[in-house]
């Protein structure tokens, strides 16, 4: 019997160590929405990582609102709620 792997791509580092909330934007758009992960940090950088692209980072910021900002140019909407480090604990 072949056997498939499922587990997810691998997270970058900065998630394991730094991260301090996420955040899912799409392009309702397209369908199936194109989905754009934004994950802050606990210095206020920000990084977009595209799911589709093995997480690659594709857009880097040293504050969130230029990251949204990024993110609201290119007609993507939040889906509500943000996901916190301390929400998990």
């Amino acid at each position: 019997m072949q056997k498939t792997d499922t587990t997810s791509s691998p997270a970058p580092d900065m998630v394991k160590r730094n991260w301090e909330f996420t955040e899912v934007w799409i392009d309702p758009m397209l369908s199936p929405p194109y989905v754009l992960v934004l994950l802050g940090d606990r210095t206020g950088n920000c990084q977009i990582f595209d799911p589709a692209e093995g997480y690659k980072a594709v857009f880097s910021s040293s504050i969130y609102e230029e990251a949204q900002l990024w993110l609201l140019e290119d007609e993507y909407e939040p889906i509500e709620g943000r996901l916190t480090v301390s929400g998990l604990s």
